[in-house]
């Protein structure tokens, strides 16, 4: 007998990946009502910005207790995702979600905007006084 396999199509990839994230928004409880770390093979691994790196489920249970014990709720805003696949095994997803911590204090934040709004800033970037 032949070993085969399938390979995921984007569509099941980033199925998965939503399936993570509302998950999160769900206090941690995937849809089918078990733990958002049945999502996880049990070596991946997860960064997290102040954490660090978690590897394994172990760890990655760690990180989301400590992690979702600083937040009230959080809800992500998946009609804005922007989706990218590159292969067969990585999927990107950039987007933006709201929540409140408990401590009523923001712990961080990303600005994307350029505050040039006038696209007055040529000196330092030539190429904007071109016509």
């Amino acid at each position: 007998m032949a070993l085969t396999t399938q390979t995921m199509t984007d569509e099941q990839r980033k199925s998965v990946a939503i399936e993570y994230l509302k998950a999160f928004d769900n206090g941690g409880v995937t849809s089918a009502g078990g733990s958002i770390l049945d999502l996880f093979a049990d070596d991946a691994q997860v960064f997290f910005p102040k954490w660090g790196l978690a590897n394994g489920k172990d760890q990655i249970g760690k990180l989301f207790t400590d992690v979702g014990g600083t937040l009230k709720s959080i809800v992500h805003h998946y009609a804005h995702f922007n989706w990218v696949f590159s292969g067969s095994d990585t999927v990107i997803c950039e987007g933006t979600s709201h929540g409140e911590h408990r401590d009523w204090k923001i712990q961080r934040v990303y600005i994307y905007l350029d505050p040039d709004y006038a696209g007055r800033d040529t000196a330092r970037y030539p190429w904007l006084n071109q016509d």
